[in-house]
C-alpha cells in the first residue's frame, strides 16, 4: 500500500520517543509533528536526521484503514495497545493452539 495523499496520520497519532529535529524529546501521541506540512507531507522525509521509526513505518491497510480518520483511530489504538489486543482476540489458531513465536 502506498501512503494516501493528505493523510499524515502516522505523523500525528503515534508517539515518537526518539529525537526529531526541533523536537529533542520526540513527540507524544496525538501531537502533530512539527515537520508535517500543511498538505500532510513530511518536510524531512529525505533528511538524514529523520527518526528511524518514521523510516521503518510502512503504510498498511491494517493500520491505515480506508481513510485518514480511520487511520488516526487505528494508529491511536495501536499506540494504546488496544489494536494488538483486539487482533489477538479475533485470531484463533487452528485447534485453539497458542500462536507460535517467530
Amino acid at each position: 500500500m502506498k501512503c494516501r495523499p493528505n493523510c499524515g496520520a502516522c505523523c500525528i497519532a503515534p508517539s515518537i520517543s526518539s529525537a526529531i529535529p526541533g523536537m529533542p524529546d520526540g513527540k507524544p501521541a496525538g501531537v502533530r509533528c512539527i515537520h508535517l506540512t500543511d498538505d500532510y507531507k513530511c518536510a524531512i522525509y529525505d533528511h538524514p536526521d529523520r527518526p528511524r521509526v518514521c523510516d521503518l513505518f510502512k503504510a498498511d491497510p491494517a493500520v491505515c484503514g480506508v481513510d485518514r480518520d480511520e487511520a488516526i483511530i487505528l494508529l491511536g489504538m495501536l499506540e494504546d495497545g488496544d489494536l494488538k489486543n483486539e487482533l489477538s482476540t479475533l485470531y484463533q489458531p487452528p485447534n485453539n493452539e497458542p500462536p507460535q513465536q517467530r
